[in-house]
């Protein structure tokens, strides 16, 4: 199962819901005004025939008024922390950086379960001094306790009601309230059959246990 995909998909059908969820932090001046692109993912080669890095989904928000300067989020899903690299992240900002010529790069990364064990931040320097410091905004979904978005109006939060913390015999509830979300925010028949399937991929309701393990 291609959850980076699946993400993909999500975030750009509904590009503002997911900055606002994903990227909180830096996703309050972003208004009806601001115009939101999806970049290129494929980034520039040195050479000819060299493995080229993907980015997940690139997004550059402008404002044609220019009242702020243009921001670029590189937002990367993450499935096995064992599997993030911080380091890849780092590369995948600065060549996105270099390529779009500013140094206004917001990194996002989403976790699908919990981020225990994914390095936070990332220094580079000497006895004297830090010579690289590098961070990013982290969305761990499993560490999110259900019963507080539960009756959110951001339709990304709540098809991903299934993805966060809930006591195992609450399952159907949190089903039915993501679906609820899904009926209610999105009109389109075609994109609520879509995310129906969204939803019935991570609530996993065939299965005798919940995705997460209940909070403590």
């Amino acid at each position: 199962m291609s959850h980076d995909q699946n993400f993909k998909n999500l975030i750009l059908d509904y590009l503002r819901e997911a900055l606002t969820f994903f990227a909180a932090a830096e996703a309050d001046e972003i208004d009806e005004h601001a115009r939101i692109t999806p970049v290129r993912q494929e980034q520039l080669q040195a050479r000819l025939g060299e493995r080229f890095r993907e980015l997940d989904v690139p997004l550059l928000v402008e404002w044609p008024d220019r009242r702020r300067e243009a921001l670029l989020f590189v937002i990367e899903e993450e499935t096995d922390t064992r599997r993030f690299s911080i380091h890849c992240l780092a590369h995948y900002c600065l060549d996105l950086a270099e390529l779009m010529d500013t140094d206004r790069v917001v990194p996002v990364v989403i976790f699908l379960r919990r981020a225990t064990g994914a390095p936070q931040r990332l220094r580079l320097g000497g006895d004297q001094d830090t010579y690289f410091d590098f961070h990013y905004l982290s969305c761990a979904l499993g560490e999110l306790d259900c019963e507080h978005y539960r009756h959110s109006d951001n339709l990304v939060v709540r098809l991903n009601l299934p993805n966060m913390q809930y006591p195992a015999q609450r399952k159907a509830e949190v089903y039915a309230q993501a679906v609820r979300g899904l009926t209610t925010l999105e009109p389109d028949p075609e994109k609520q059959l879509k995310y129906l399937d969204f939803i019935d991929i991570y609530a996993a309701l065939g299965d005798n246990q919940p995705l997460w393990t209940e909070s403590p």
